[in-house]
């Protein structure tokens, strides 16, 4: 459960998913959609956040297929399927274009939209995204590091992710099938080239962590790339972290949405 409590939640039957979401604040600009990292849910990745993002406008979070309240179906998990999964979904609360805030897997999906569908787009949050397989530290794919590597998830942090599952899947038993789910997407997506970032129409905002799985020279290629983009490197921060530290977010989040 979100930190506050939701004013709309239900469940949009789109593309064989009965995928939920959650609607909070109210305002007649365009609304903020909030897509969640991998193997997270809402709470985990917005809970300390969305009580501060809802001033003065509509807040749309929604569970990605296997996550959370979004009980799975047969296929896999990729990128492209998660972004018509969220626009279907917009369509049926009769959203047009939005803002987005997108983490790490949930950022990929993003900027999949924003790539596919800039229409639908205003302004976009990508953190903890990179846009090539290599931008990843090497070690984020090596099970040795698990334990070694500070970059990694930390076994509280799976504890609390299997916890969250336990609590909010429709099936808790299929928590294993979302973690490999969620490791063959991660492995399996290629990722965009330099010339379609460059046709990125929409002022984007790129966060990372000092400590995060996206190495900086990367996210400072992004920054390149990407025609009206800022980055923001938040110090001490591991990418479990990135969404919590709203002392740093906060500020250069409300900048960003009132420019």
């Amino acid at each position: 459960m979100s930190a506050i409590i939701a004013q709309q939640t239900g469940y949009a039957e789109v593309n064989g998913l009965e995928m939920y979401y959650e609607v909070h604040g109210e305002g007649n600009g365009r609304p903020l959609v909030l897509l969640h990292g991998g193997v997270l849910t809402i709470d985990l990745s917005f809970g300390a956040l969305l009580p501060h993002l809802v001033a003065g406008r509509r807040v749309i979070a929604m569970e990605l297929q296997g996550h959370g309240r979004t009980a799975d179906i047969d296929r896999p998990i990729t990128v492209p399927q998660l972004a018509g999964d969220v626009l279907a979904v917009l369509d049926e609360l009769g959203v047009g274009t939005a803002d987005f805030f997108g983490f790490s897997l949930g950022g990929l999906t993003a900027l999949q939209i924003a790539l596919d569908h800039p229409d639908r787009v205003g302004r976009a949050v990508l953190a903890s995204v990179q846009y090539r397989p290599d931008g990843y530290y090497e070690e984020i794919r090596d099970p040795a590091q698990f334990g070694v590597s500070r970059r990694l998830p930390t076994q509280a942090d799976f504890e609390r992710m299997a916890d969250a599952y336990a609590r909010t899947a429709p099936r808790p038993g299929d928590f294993q099938t979302l973690l490999t789910k969620c490791t063959a997407a991660a492995h399996d997506h290629q990722g965009w080239s330099d010339d379609e970032l460059q046709g990125v129409e929409r002022p984007v905002l790129l966060v990372v962590g000092d400590t995060d799985f996206v190495r900086l020279d990367h996210a400072a290629a992004m920054l390149d790339l990407l025609p009206d983009a800022r980055l923001a490197v938040l110090p001490a921060t591991t990418h479990m972290d990135v969404t919590g530290r709203t002392d740093l977010l906060l500020p250069i989040l409300r900048t960003f949405f009132e420019q």
